[in-house]
């Protein structure tokens, strides 16, 4: 009896303690891996609301840039990673695009992860170097009918280089030279030293170069103009009507995590952008906020997959 009584004791303690560990989350730092550079949407957005979780937590929430293939290099490696909640990936619509680029991008977008919140929205936005001489959408697609013209973005599977390869070849019938980089920040930062004539990147990275003069704004992808940008045309003003298209930033964790650590994680995320400061700095970038939550975010990014699968399909667009 009395090794019976000790065993029931040591359960219990073992249930106290593991209610304790879920109550005690966060009990240490927690990684926000960002899957692409410094300088993009998914890095603005990933350290905003970093900075506000960790406030309202109390405990550190670290930003971890990890670019490369498109975001597939932090889906990677989140998709590996504990299912504790301590390891967080803040990507973009990339996430439902490249594995249509990539049948082996080395994640399913699906089973891999589990879908916290999506964060905000915003339309891409189509720059010039000021080099170029390009002024508007239509003077870059007569240059490409009379010679190549070089476009970057923050990589192959963002959303802003199927938005390119969809104008240009479908729409505008041009044949332009893709050239990827590890983020929209690289990317904006080529076409202002001239290295590619135009950039197709989310309108956050592209903001601070147009206002400051140091790039030009040709176009934006939504359906009215946006007033982080307000002197920018749409690309429908540009003489391409219905033409539209958003980049979206999102909080996924791996498959497996617990639903009380999702559920904390998204509440966090709600009340950070419940913040007037991380508002206001959302709007100036170009950002809409969502904040929804696992049950609107999975079929919107069910969505997302078949959407961006029938782009590919018609602009052929390859990964690179």
């Amino acid at each position: 009896m009395a090794g019976i009584r000790a065993l029931l004791a040591a359960a219990m303690c073992l249930v106290s303690a593991g209610a304790f560990a879920q109550q005690a989350y966060p009990a240490k730092p927690v990684r926000f891996v960002v899957a692409f550079a410094p300088g993009g949407p998914a890095d603005l957005v990933a350290r905003l609301i970093a900075q506000k979780i960790g406030d309202q937590w109390g405990q550190q929430v670290i930003v971890e840039n990890r670019g490369g293939a498109g975001g597939a290099v932090a889906a990677q490696a989140v998709a590996r990673a504990p299912a504790d909640g301590y390891t967080v990936l803040v990507t973009t619509s990339s996430l439902a695009v490249t594995p249509a680029l990539n049948p082996n991008a080395g994640y399913d977008a699906e089973k891999d992860f589990i879908p916290v919140t999506l964060i905000a929205s915003s339309p891409n936005l189509f720059v010039a170097s000021t080099q170029s001489g390009i002024k508007t959408l239509r003077e870059a697609i007569d240059r490409a009918k009379s010679g190549k013209l070089n476009y970057g973005t923050a990589g192959a599977g963002t959303t802003p280089h199927l938005s390119a390869e969809y104008l240009f070849r479908v729409l505008g019938k041009v044949d332009v030279q893709h050239v990827p980089y590890k983020g929209a920040g690289p990317a904006m930062q080529a076409v202002v030293a001239g290295e590619t004539e135009l950039a197709s990147v989310a309108i956050s990275a592209g903001v601070p170069f147009v206002k400051g003069g140091r790039a030009v704004g040709l176009a934006v992808t939504s359906n009215k103009r946006v007033p982080a940008l307000p002197d920018v045309p749409t690309v429908a003003e540009s003489g391409f009507g219905g033409f539209e298209d958003y980049t979206w930033v999102g909080l996924f964790v791996p498959a497996g995590t617990p639903p009380e650590i999702v559920a904390r994680l998204n509440a966090e995320a709600q009340a950070a952008l419940k913040s007037p400061e991380v508002r206001e700095k959302l709007a100036g970038a170009g950002f809409e906020p969502v904040g929804d939550g696992p049950r609107e975010f999975a079929p919107y990014l069910r969505t997302e997959l078949g959407k961006w699968a029938k782009v590919v399909k018609e602009t052929g667009a390859k990964a690179e």
